[in-house]
């Protein structure tokens, strides 16, 4: 850390830079809480979304036994081909967004599979979806965090270290320069007291100087 310089410019430095930190200060906080706000909301929203898949898994499920021809359906009958993602901006942070998604379905023998099949690929293509749509919003979650804890780490910086900080230099180069100015003047009143008395002493040598008398032409007859 670089010594504090005890000076009026140092004293302006300090001063101009405490009123940067109180002027980012609020923007900082406030961005904060908006993080903060939104992360709680994508979180929720996440959490929806894997609820909706479980109901719809249970759901599959429950409608695939009731033909009693499980075995007849295979995961991979369904795949994903392509993810559409957009951008978006919060608070400053750029995070992905889901525009849905391509898939393949896998061939299978229309005559030797069950006509159901088709039905149980949708829901499929549905679960799939949702859970494209949890990932990204855990993805947005993250990029969030991420800004929030730099964000945070920035506010107590300078409300904690940066603001108490300069307030102390200011006051400390205060200090100094007010005891700088009484010291001045108090040498300037010993300095004016010192030249006084050596004027006066020289006024009191040429008052005590005898004055030569000179004789008279009676006296020298």
């Amino acid at each position: 850390m670089a010594k504090l310089k005890l000076t009026k410019n140092e004293q302006k430095a300090q001063k101009d830079a405490l009123k940067m930190y109180q002027r980012y200060l609020p923007t900082l906080t406030l961005k904060k809480q908006q993080l903060q706000s939104e992360i709680r909301t994508i979180d929720e929203k996440a959490r929806a979304v894997r609820e909706q898949r479980k109901k719809l898994e249970a759901e599959f499920e429950d409608w695939i036994s009731v033909f009693g021809e499980k075995e007849a359906f295979k995961p991979d009958m369904v795949t994903v081909k392509n993810i559409k993602r957009g951008w978006g901006n919060i608070a400053g942070v750029k995070i992905p967004v889901y525009e849905g998604a391509d898939f393949n379905r896998g061939d299978y023998d229309l005559y030797s599979t069950p006509l159901w099949i088709d039905m149980a690929a949708d829901r499929m293509e549905k679960a799939l979806e949702l859970d494209l749509q949890a990932e990204v919003l855990d993805e947005q979650v993250r990029l969030l965090a991420k800004e929030l804890r730099t964000t945070t780490q920035r506010v107590n910086l300078f409300e904690k270290v940066k603001i108490p900080e300069t307030k102390a230099n200011i006051k400390r180069i205060g200090i100094f320069l007010g005891d700088e100015q009484v010291n001045a003047v108090v040498r300037s009143k010993i300095s004016k007291k010192k030249l006084q008395a050596v004027s006066n002493e020289k006024n009191e040598t040429s008052d005590e100087k005898p004055v030569k008398k000179t004789k008279s032409k009676k006296e020298v007859n």
